[in-house]
């Protein structure tokens, strides 16, 4: 990897925040040896972090019209929900106001009508249930010390069904010592009908929970996956073959 030139550097209640260019690439750094979101600068829309691939996979089940992303970070989700579908209405959410300014100057966060980006904190923001129904809700709560726990709390879980359709989604990052969550498992059961998971290789636990069964048969599955790898840009295969139910 060529040598980092650092960009943008400063400090907030949190820590600091980094904007390094690798030549081809730009990361989002909070912290020493942390990549918090990496965009490839000639095509931002193909995600260089195995979880935000593996994230995708829920396209393969459901073709959202709205969804929120809890924790901008560089907008690295947003790239890919843009080039699914440039019709999306998304709403982020990001704590840091600084993050926000970063991504829209540095790493080309697609600005336009159809994207509310909103300075909250996530987990005040699903509280308050002013947000109309979504068809997917993305969590994605990392600050440099890892995973938000308040993301895998029973109240914000139960906050995140109030908040999607009947046919919607719930997609949550995690790290692979989640999957051995069995309280968390339990709390998901308890307020989705199937949860589905899916450990990737650079070791985060994504989980898919919804209120409706996974329809297609695994030949079917590797076909649309094969399909929407090319609308894409990206293979979806590899975190498709790790993806099963959670029980």
């Amino acid at each position: 990897m060529a040598d980092a030139i650092l960009l943008h550097e400063t400090h907030d209640t949190f820590g600091p925040i980094r904007v390094l260019d690798y030549g081809d690439s730009r990361v989002l750094s909070f912290g020493d040896n942390d990549e918090q979101s990496k965009i490839l600068k000639t095509a931002p829309h193909i995600p260089q972090h195995t979880y935000v691939q593996g994230m995708m996979l829920v396209l393969l089940f459901c073709k959202p019209k709205s969804a929120i992303v809890l924790g901008l970070g560089g907008g690295a989700l947003i790239h890919v929900l843009r080039r699914f579908d440039a019709a999306i209405k998304l709403t982020a959410v990001e704590l840091r106001p600084t993050v926000i300014e970063l991504a829209k100057h540095y790493f080309q966060l697609p600005i336009g009508k159809k994207l509310n980006v909103i300075n909250d904190d996530a987990l005040v923001f699903m509280a308050s249930a002013e947000h109309k129904k979504v068809d997917v809700i993305f969590a994605d709560i990392y600050s440099a010390k890892g995973v938000n726990t308040g993301q895998l709390s029973a109240t914000f879980l139960e906050q995140c069904t109030q908040r999607i359709k009947p046919n919607g989604y719930l997609v949550l990052n995690c790290w692979k010592e989640h999957s051995q969550n069995r309280e968390l498992l339990a709390d998901l059961q308890q307020h989705f009908a199937h949860v589905n998971a899916c450990l990737t290789s650079g070791g985060n636990w994504v989980i898919f929970a919804s209120q409706i069964p996974q329809s297609l048969g695994a030949s079917a599955l590797k076909n649309q996956a094969q399909a929407l790898s090319q609308q894409l840009d990206f293979s979806l295969e590899r975190s498709l073959t790790r993806f099963g139910p959670w029980n």
